[in-house]
């Protein structure tokens, strides 16, 4: 248990630094008036977890899962942030643009499983 919960941990450390430059990179190439950072890693992190999903399926036992999936996705992807990044659109006066993050990262995250899924069992199947 001690070991799996640093494992768990490790990856968390990557996925969360991972984030961060993701978000920096963004602010600095897209600007800070629309979160982009956070909608990339929603969008990419649903779609990995989607090929993770079929790839390790029955491998709970193994260190990859709470490793890859719940560490480093778990750390990457940031829907916390993503709550607080559509609170503040709104507060901020543009309920429209928060509307359409909200509904662009939902939609097009649970699309981007979906695809990850099927890539990973027509691939690897």
């Amino acid at each position: 248990m001690i070991q799996t919960m640093f494992t768990v941990a490790l990856g968390g450390a990557i996925g969360s630094t991972l984030r961060y430059l993701v978000n920096v990179a963004s602010g600095r190439l897209l600007g800070i008036g629309f979160p982009f950072g956070t909608m990339f890693v929603n969008i990419v992190g649903s779609f990995v977890m989607g090929v993770l999903a079929v790839l390790l399926a029955g491998r709970s036992g193994s260190w990859h899962v709470p490793f890859l999936m719940t560490g480093i996705l778990g750390g990457f992807t940031t829907f916390s942030a993503f709550s607080l990044d559509a609170m503040v659109l709104y507060d901020g006066g543009r309920p429209g643009l928060a509307a359409f993050y909200v509904i662009a990262s939902v939609v097009v995250g649970l699309m981007a499983l979906v695809a990850g899924m099927a890539l990973a069992k027509g691939y690897f199947a």
